[in-house]
């Protein structure tokens, strides 16, 4: 009986070893047969239960931190979502524009016109090698026979005495001009573009100004002719303009005041000081060239460079836009004006004599320079209605401007056709009252983009459609057909706060949106990409306020 139990003991310590040993953390690293892996301490089953305990001190502490480290991890991810998700966006606009300036440029064509040249330059050079090998190979030419060659000789000696002399008194006279005839391939030099620099762009600029100040000058002593700045030269120019033009003298009188005008820079170059001009110049202030700039300071040189270019741009596209739009009908009423114009002109070319031509149109010059502009200049209300060149090119719309106007056209065309259908289920859209329609100034609603960025999916993160405003709601419509829970509506009252927000400006509308919080939303829900952006917030944040306003001023009450 004894040697039963110290049998069964002695079982039930080894079985006890080998749980522990399974359960250490090195057991996986011990193979078997290995007599240290029996060695390894057992745990008390104190401390065991200690650490096992679900109620131990330590518990509810680990498990908050653990919580909030997960909560906060998983608004970090949320914020790197959306962070990715707008960058993904800036990248697929970013390609887009790439590959358009790819298809612009056309540096592909002639890499492949080279190409072809280098290899028509190559089997030209072979076929000219080929005919030398051949030439070199030839046999020489048989001899005649000796009688046939002394009576060939006296006249090849006579002929080679006079051809010689024929041929070198030709090339001396007309080589020079043979040389000049002899045609040759155009060589097509394909011009290196200059890196850009902001000193050289501040240069170039300087420079243009300093060209066009001839012709700017010139204006501004026209002008102030017209104006009648100086009464007495003004006078003076007139008396003697009016004179010339009676006399018939105005051609010469234009070729003297050219003649004048060189001959006083002629003196001008040599040193004189001679000031001719009506109008005192004004010696701007130039600032010298600074050697080392910071890269701040050269980022905000080419912008403003960038700016100053970009209005220059802008207006010399416009006036060449207003003339080509004047000479293509796109406003029939103002080219048939120019039109009855020109066949006058025309017929008067005709039937009358041009000295009586001449007179009658520099008479009208004379009078519209010094007389009725001055008259218009000074009233304004008079210009605006019998100024007829001033009223026809102010009316001349330029490219941007038609463009705007056939999309407002459109635009209005659908809105008010949806618009009629929508008006008599608006409320169903939004379940909302019946008395709940959108204001006079969003009848057709605002085009933009909901982002709402406590959202996970990226179907559900971006959503386009159209914004409305009434009198207590700012209602969102999904362009998304048949998905009414796309749709977005939120009160006025409920609005914590209304700001002006920018997402990307490759967007539409560059990118400019509102920014809306409520407080069931953790981040603000944003609607971007609206061309309209300052209409649109103006109206929802007058009419927030009022709301706002009366809902105080009726809970004061």
């Amino acid at each position: 009986m004894l040697r039963r139990l110290d049998k069964l003991r002695l079982r039930g310590h080894k079985r006890d070893d080998l749980l522990d040993l399974a359960e250490s953390p090195n057991a996986s690293d011990t193979e078997g047969g290995d007599e240290t892996a029996l060695k390894v301490p057992r745990t008390l089953p104190r401390d065991s239960d200690e650490l096992r305990d679900p109620a131990g001190p330590g518990t509810l502490i680990m498990a908050a931190g653990v919580q909030d480290f997960n909560r906060t991890e998983f608004d970090r991810l949320n914020e790197i979502k959306g962070h990715l998700e707008i960058a993904l966006l800036e990248k697929h606009f970013l390609q887009e524009e790439l590959r358009k300036l790819r298809e612009e440029t056309n540096a592909e064509m002639l890499r492949q016109e080279l190409d072809r040249e280098r290899q028509r330059r190559m089997e030209l050079e072979q076929k000219v090698q080929e005919v030398l090998k051949a030439r070199a190979e030839e046999p020489p030419a048989q001899q005649p026979p000796k009688g046939q060659a002394q009576v060939n000789n006296g006249a090849d000696r006579r002929s080679q005495g006079l051809c010689p002399r024929v041929q070198k008194w030709f090339y001396e006279k007309f080589g020079e001009y043979v040389e000049d005839f002899r045609f040759q391939p155009e060589e097509s030099a394909v011009e290196t573009e200059e890196p850009l620099s902001a000193r050289r762009l501040t240069e170039n600029m300087r420079r243009l100004k300093r060209g066009a100040k001839p012709v700017t000058s010139f204006v501004k002593n026209l002008s102030a002719l017209s104006d009648w700045y100086s009464v007495y030269t003004s006078a003076i120019a007139f008396t003697v303009y009016m004179n010339a033009v009676w006399h018939g003298w105005a051609i010469p009188m234009f070729l003297f005041l050219a003649i004048l005008r060189l001959s006083l820079n002629y003196l001008i170059a040599r040193g004189w000081r001679i000031q001719w001009s009506i109008v005192p110049e004004v010696s701007e202030v130039v600032e010298p060239p600074k050697e080392d700039l910071t890269v701040s300071e050269k980022f905000q040189l080419v912008l403003d460079v960038a700016q100053k270019a970009q209005n220059l741009f802008g207006k010399m596209a416009d006036i060449l836009e207003k003339i080509k739009n004047l000479f293509m009908w796109v406003q029939p009423e103002i080219t048939q004006k120019l039109y009855i114009a020109l066949w006058a002109a025309f017929l008067a070319s005709c039937f009358f004599p041009y000295r009586l031509v001449g007179l009658a149109v520099g008479l009208y010059a004379g009078i519209k320079l010094f007389v009725i502009d001055f008259i218009f200049k000074r009233c304004p209300r008079l210009r605006a209605k019998y100024d007829t060149p001033y009223i026809i090119w102010k009316s001349l719309p330029t490219d941007p401007q038609l463009k705007e106007r056939s999309s407002t056209a459109v635009s209005r065309r659908d809105a008010s056709r949806v618009h009629g259908a929508k008006k008599s289920n608006f409320h169903e859209i939004f379940n909302l009252t019946e008395n709940e329609r959108p204001l006079a100034v969003c009848e057709s609603g605002w085009r933009c983009c909901l982002i709402n960025r406590d959202r996970k999916m990226p179907t559900d993160y971006i959503r386009n459609g159209v914004l409305y405003v009434t009198e207590n709601y700012l209602c969102f419509e999904s362009s998304k057909s048949g998905f009414s829970k796309r749709n977005k509506v939120i009160k006025l009252v409920d609005i914590t706060d209304i700001q002006k927000y920018k997402v990307l400006s490759v967007l539409p509308g560059s990118g400019m949106g509102i920014a809306v919080s409520t407080p069931s939303t953790q981040k603000p829900l944003v609607f971007g990409a609206m061309v309209h952006r300052d209409e649109a917030f103006e109206t929802i944040f007058s009419q927030y306020m009022k709301i706002t306003a009366a809902a105080a001023s009726g809970g004061d009450s």
